[in-house]
């Protein structure tokens, strides 16, 4: 199990795009089970719809890899690494997430060779499937330094 700072150490992800709470289990190599709680005061929510809130499939989405990005980088060798998309295949959408919902991400891994990692994502709210499919992802070394919004590269 990995509470929000282990997660804060392997992702780069940090608020308001960071979309995973808790990783509930981990089998690095393997398999990933991660937690988002999705509440009424997400910013999202404002627009998306103000009278009928449903969280938005790309978020959805990018909560799933975020598990997944988990998963590829807490196994040996990928440490410090980014986890980036390199393909999305398969994806559908079940039913909406609404305020309330606790969407779990199952992550399984499918295939790695090198810097490239495939796996099988299910979101389920209450034992329901809202959203399945295959994401693959390129890693890659971080070399970039952390910039200020509006800096340059190089400036502090």
């Amino acid at each position: 199990m990995m509470d929000i700072n282990d997660i804060l150490s392997v992702l780069q992800h940090r608020y308001p795009f960071l979309l995973v709470d808790r990783v509930l289990e981990l089998e690095p190599g393997r398999r990933a089970v991660g937690l988002k709680n999705v509440t009424v005061n997400e910013a999202f929510f404002m627009g998306h719809f103000p009278a009928n809130p449903i969280m938005p499939g790309v978020l959805i989405a990018e909560a799933m890899a975020q598990v997944g990005g988990v998963l590829l980088l807490a196994t040996t060798g990928n440490e410090g690494k980014l986890a980036f998309f390199a393909g999305i295949d398969k994806l559908r959408f079940r039913r909406p997430v609404l305020p309330g919902d606790q969407l779990v991400t199952e992550v399984t891994l499918l295939k790695s060779k090198g810097d490239v990692g495939r796996v099988g994502v299910v979101g389920t709210v209450d034992g329901q499937v809202v959203a399945e499919g295959q994401y693959l992802f390129a890693l890659r070394p971080d070399e970039q330094p952390v910039v200020a919004a509006g800096s340059k590269a190089g400036e502090a």
